[in-house]
């Protein structure tokens, strides 16, 4: 019995593979009527599942290859964001951002649009520069930058093949220092929602909406030398935060030992944007996780709607967390042509009363919401379609692509493809 990464999700695929070479790959896939391709799990929905083959791609060797001009590097799709890092940082490069959770695999990431935070930066997507992909014929294909298909090819949902390797853009390493404030009050926060998410290169805000008028934290992730400290006092000063005294963890009540040092002591990148150590569970693991992203100009609206059902979110609410993301051009992107801002919830374990909640969250949140792929949501396929204006464009893509629908699950159907 296979599970997802939370266990919220049994997979019922009837047939499991992991391919040691490319070659070995090619022959299931072409072999094989139904196929998806499995990463490191951390999807909350059906997303990776099927009735055929699931197939992984951590058996196939290892690639880490940094270019010349040392400022891109190609990495196998199955690859861990927590193990790429490290090698970067010893060849002194960094990556631009994180996810909060530096487990996941590069290609599933990618794949489903995942983030971390940042008014200048985009999500872990907008970082690459090339992709391989293998289809349904076998046929292995390149895509870079530029060229046609590009941009519809990167957030995929793993529609289009099985992504072998991707090229990421790489900066010189930085160091980070993280900084936690305690209790600002919500008025403020919305008063002015931009100069808090820019008081940092990455800022979070936590909520349990226990209460409606202040938040539990704010997370600020600065790139040093710091020339940020005079906005971060302005800031906490104006939303009544005040530092915090000891490590913190996103859930108030689980142990800081998880977490990314704070306290304002600079590190490296990699050990510092995430919000959870690579040698501990992240989050709370026992967990659902929804996640809607809106336009940067919805974004106080997007708030003001799920302060109003805070009452009714409270009980099944683990942490939520409020994140920005800078814009770009890939077709399925959640922060396709706008600057957006996440709401992300991690709920508590009870998926039956969650998916009772998510309808009418989704009704107060502003139409132009978009659910993030991986995680759960209620919205109807229509809806989601409506939200994305490049959809169709990526349906043809995915028609060239695997035109007998080889790549096709019951969660692709139900969006329309």
């Amino acid at each position: 019995m296979r599970e997802n990464w939370a266990g919220n999700l049994t997979y019922r695929a009837a047939e499991f593979a992991e391919p040691a070479s490319v070659d070995e790959l090619r022959d299931l896939v072409v072999a094989r009527p139904a196929v998806r391709i499995l990463g490191t799990r951390h999807c909350f929905n059906d997303i990776a599942d099927t009735d055929g083959t699931q197939i992984s791609l951590a058996g196939l060797p290892p690639v880490i290859e940094v270019n010349e001009t040392r400022d891109a590097v190609r990495v196998s799709g199955a690859l861990r964001y927590g193990d790429l890092a490290p090698v970067l940082e010893d060849q002194g490069l960094a990556l631009a951002n994180l996810a909060s959770l530096p487990h996941i695999s590069i290609a599933g990431a990618i794949a489903t649009g995942t983030h971390g935070s940042g008014d200048r930066t985009g999500s872990l997507a907008s970082a690459v520069r090339a992709l391989t992909v293998l289809t349904a014929n076998g046929e292995i294909r390149q895509l870079a930058r530029g060229d046609a298909d590009f941009d519809g090819a990167v957030v995929s949902l793993g529609a289009l093949g099985a992504v072998l390797d991707v090229t990421l853009d790489v900066q010189p390493t930085a160091q980070y220092a993280q900084h936690v404030f305690e209790q600002p009050r919500w008025d403020d926060v919305l008063d002015d929602l931009d100069a808090v998410t820019s008081a940092g290169t990455s800022v979070s805000i936590f909520s349990t909406w226990q209460r409606t008028d202040a938040a539990d934290q704010i997370w600020v992730k600065q790139a040093q030398p710091d020339g940020a400290s005079e906005s971060r006092a302005a800031m906490a000063a104006r939303l009544q935060a005040v530092a915090a005294t000891r490590p913190r963890h996103p859930i108030l009540s689980a142990p800081a030992e998880a977490s990314t040092e704070q306290g304002g002591v600079p590190g490296p990148w990699f050990l510092r944007l995430p919000h959870f150590r690579m040698d501990f569970t992240p989050s709370a693991g026992a967990e659902l996780q929804s996640e809607y992203l809106v336009p940067r100009a919805d974004a106080v609206a997007a708030i003001a709607a799920v302060r109003s059902m805070a009452g009714r979110i409270a009980p099944l609410l683990l942490v939520n967390e409020i994140r920005t993301v800078q814009a770009d051009d890939l077709w399925l992107s959640s922060s396709y042509r706008t600057d957006a801002v996440g709401l992300h919830f991690t709920w508590k374990p009870d998926e039956s009363a969650v998916r009772a909640l998510l309808p009418d969250l989704e009704a107060v949140l502003p139409a132009s919401a978009r659910p993030h792929w991986g995680k759960v949501f209620t919205l109807p396929g229509e809806e989601v379609r409506a939200r994305y204006p490049r959809w169709n464009d990526f349906a043809a893509l995915r028609e060239r692509f695997d035109p007998e629908r080889k790549f096709t699950n019951d969660y692709l159907t139900r969006l329309g493809l």
